[in-house]
């Protein structure tokens, strides 16, 4: 099996995480390849100036599609290999208590909001009002991304190399201090947008311990996309004419393997992680990684 097989093989049989990893790098390798091949004829290539996000809001206008492929593209080999460690980190704890789609959901939803912040803050702050600025990266997809499970799960321990063992939320805190702090130097929409993840990803938790998922309109509305493109071949009606037979409904039996998280997600919501077994800590890994 050649290297390009293997690794379609992999996208296919990945999940979000993988997909989204994948889908970074490509999307980050080809302008770099097309500009490659354009400046050896000295023919332009401001590719990066049609899918980032300006701080001009009126350029909107233009390229309404760039609220979104901005968190898609980066700027630099050190910028994407950051973010994607950051994320493939985030989100295999983010899978530890919430789903595929959920995660899908949250990179996407966590971009918006972020480049809504991006925006608002270049029109009511007086220090970035006249400046001109373009905005690529997943920050704040990413941040939103961690933000959300640390907001659900801030005592769960986390071991990092050479620092030892630490609760998620010393983790977000750092991230958090890096950003205020940089507001003072160069890239403060870059930053601006990486608080307005943690922001998103903050409500989105918050808010679903009370029963409100904030990104269900933006998942239903996937759905309807999804289903629109895929389409359905419609089937001739067919009248078929059934004997009545009265069938007694079958108790509903809840999987064993969903019990045992449930039981789990409530211990956790009433006494927080910490109170986990080792064994019960390692069956949930177990099935965030399926």
């Amino acid at each position: 099996m050649s290297i390009f097989e293997e690794l379609k093989q992999q996208y296919r049989m990945g999940g979000v995480t993988e997909k989204l990893i994948y889908l970074n790098v490509l999307l980050f390798a080809i302008p770099y390849v097309l500009q490659g091949v354009l400046s050896l004829f000295q023919i332009p290539f401001p590719f990066l100036n049609f899918i980032s996000l300006s701080s001009n809001s009126a350029d909107l206008l233009w390229k309404p599609w760039s609220l979104l492929t901005y968190a898609f593209f980066h700027a630099g080999f050190f910028h994407i290999l950051f973010n994607l460690i950051v994320f493939h980190f985030s989100s295999r704890l983010f899978l530890t208590f919430f789903t595929q789609k959920q995660l899908l959901s949250m990179y996407l939803t966590g971009a918006l909001f972020s480049g809504f912040i991006y925006l608002i803050s270049y029109l009511i702050f007086p220090a970035l009002v006249n400046q001109n600025a373009q905005l690529v990266g997943a920050s704040g997809a990413v941040m939103a991304v961690l933000f959300a499970v640390t907001t659900y799960a801030p005592h769960m321990q986390i071991r990092l190399l050479l620092i030892g063992t630490v609760k998620l939320w010393h983790i977000a805190l750092f991230y958090l201090v890096v950003d205020l702090i940089s507001l003072s130097f160069d890239n403060v929409g870059g930053h601006i947008a990486h608080l307005g993840g943690a922001l998103f990803g903050y409500l989105y938790s918050s808010q679903l311990k009370n029963g409100i998922d904030i990104t269900k309109p933006f998942s239903t509305f996937m759905d309807g996309v999804i289903h629109l493109f895929k389409g359905r071949k419609s089937k001739p009606f067919k009248k078929v004419h059934k004997n009545q037979v009265t069938v007694k409904p079958k108790p509903v039996v809840k999987d064993k393997t969903q019990q045992q998280i449930d039981e789990i997600l409530d211990k956790i919501s009433k006494s927080g992680y910490d109170s986990l077994t080792q064994d019960e800590k390692e069956f949930l890994f177990k099935v965030g990684k399926n």
